[in-house]
């Protein structure tokens, strides 16, 4: 390779190689508390991740914790949580899309709100974030695959949009449709499922407080491989109802076919709540693994109904067979 020397003879970087200032500083100081000893063992493991992280471009998301949405569970730690993933779009290992979602582009990045409703719009992520009040959500996650995880989401109940939209009476479910581009996904060369990703909610549980509309996790914007830049987290469903990287909402009449019920409708109800007495044909319900806790000779935890969150949601499905609407 040749390399070009400057006609006065002294090297020197270019621009590109320059790092930026704040995040030397921001190293020294952790080097600092490293050597100060102000953290030691699986501190010292996070706090390391959590700077690794950093260094690709994390961005703190200022919010304020809302009490009502707080947990006693241990909370995942951030390394287990943002390299532990469903997302197939980058590959179906669980480390794949941390390893392949930085070619993701979250900005520009628009959402179209459509359908049957009296506003439609087109916001782009920024106006997205301004149209509420941030706030922090302890939730519990749960995989159909019987594992799980408790995060710390940031965004505001998807109520706002349907607010601002003002849905017409027409407007019976909400579908989500999420990013499909092979330039940047190299799992859509796979054909696992019908793409783009699309799942749905029934008006009431898209109104309902719990169903957030999430743009970060542990104080910073979500990574790439949680679903960024934005996602929904519906804490009482199995987890692959929280749609990731959505680019339109419409509010339609008819139930809409949602990507895994159309795969494989026998495996996977258009509700999908978390049902510890409605096994799915490959794994049961009744218990779970909480990742970064629980090891694989550990005992599973039993599973709770709608994940923990009966007291708050049982009332949208009074009367309905739960074994039959699964």
């Amino acid at each position: 390779m040749l390399i070009k020397r400057p006609s006065n003879g002294i090297d020197l970087p270019f621009p590109s190689e320059i790092t930026p200032r704040a995040i030397v500083e921001s190293r020294r100081a952790f080097m600092q508390k490293v050597a100060l000893g102000a953290v030691a063992g699986t501190g010292l493991m996070e706090m390391l991740s959590r700077e690794a992280f950093a260094q690709n471009a994390a961005t703190k998301l200022a919010a304020k914790s809302n009490s009502a949405y707080v947990l006693a569970d241990k909370q995942t730690p951030y390394k287990d949580a943002t390299t532990y993933n469903n997302f197939y779009e980058f590959g179906t290992d669980k480390e794949s899309p941390a390893r392949y979602a930085k070619s993701l582009k979250t900005r520009p990045w628009t959402v179209r709100i459509e359908g049957e409703v009296n506003k439609p719009m087109t916001l782009d992520i920024d106006s997205l974030l301004k149209l509420a009040t941030l706030e922090e959500r302890v939730y519990r996650l749960r995989c159909v695959e019987g594992w799980s995880m408790v995060i710390p989401w940031i965004g505001y109940s998807f109520a706002e949009i349907i607010k601002k939209v003002e849905p017409t009476s027409n407007a019976k479910y909400v579908e989500f449709v999420t990013l499909a581009d092979k330039e940047s996904m190299n799992g859509l060369r796979r054909p696992v499922l019908d793409w783009p990703y699309t799942e749905g909610l029934r008006i009431d549980e898209a109104n309902h407080p719990l169903t957030l509309l999430t743009f970060g996790m542990y104080g910073e914007v979500l990574p790439n491989q949680n679903g960024a830049p934005v996602r929904l987290i519906v804490p009482w469903k199995y987890g692959f109802k929280s749609a990731k990287s959505i680019v339109a909402i419409r509010f339609v009449k008819e139930q809409p076919r949602t990507s895994w019920n159309r795969a494989a409708p026998s495996e996977y109800g258009f509700f999908s709540n978390v049902n510890p007495q409605v096994d799915h044909p490959r794994w049961s319900q009744a218990s779970e693994r909480r990742i970064g806790e629980d090891g694989f000779f550990t005992k599973k935890r039993p599973t709770l109904m709608f994940n923990g969150y009966e007291q708050q949601v049982a009332s949208l499905y009074r009367g309905m067979d739960l074994k039959k609407f699964y």
